[in-house]
């Protein structure tokens, strides 16, 4: 797809990349020359909607404040350590 480059030097991503990508109004367009060529990432803007309950279907136990969550917090350390090591992991 070849488009035409502007007065301004303005350059059209077709609806169909932008569409592949999600790329919307109001995304940021990171550019970077890339020896003869440009790439052009896209960042979405901040959500300001809110994440309460997002994991809910994840969670499979609720805990208490205390010696529940920190007995929880201990266990999940341990088996994060065990699976870094059990895969060969330098610990670095």
């Amino acid at each position: 797809m070849a488009n035409v480059v502007g007065t301004k030097g303005q350059v059209v991503i077709s609806k169909e990349i932008r569409d592949r990508l999600g790329v919307q109004q109001g995304w940021l367009a990171l550019q970077r020359l890339e020896g003869d060529h440009v790439e052009v990432h896209f960042i979405p803007p901040r959500h300001n909607k809110s994440m309460l309950g997002s994991l809910k279907p994840y969670v499979k136990k609720s805990l208490r404040p205390g010696k529940d969550w920190e007995r929880a917090r201990e266990k999940a350390w341990e088996e994060a350590v065990r699976e870094k090591f059990a895969k060969g992991g330098s610990g670095k």
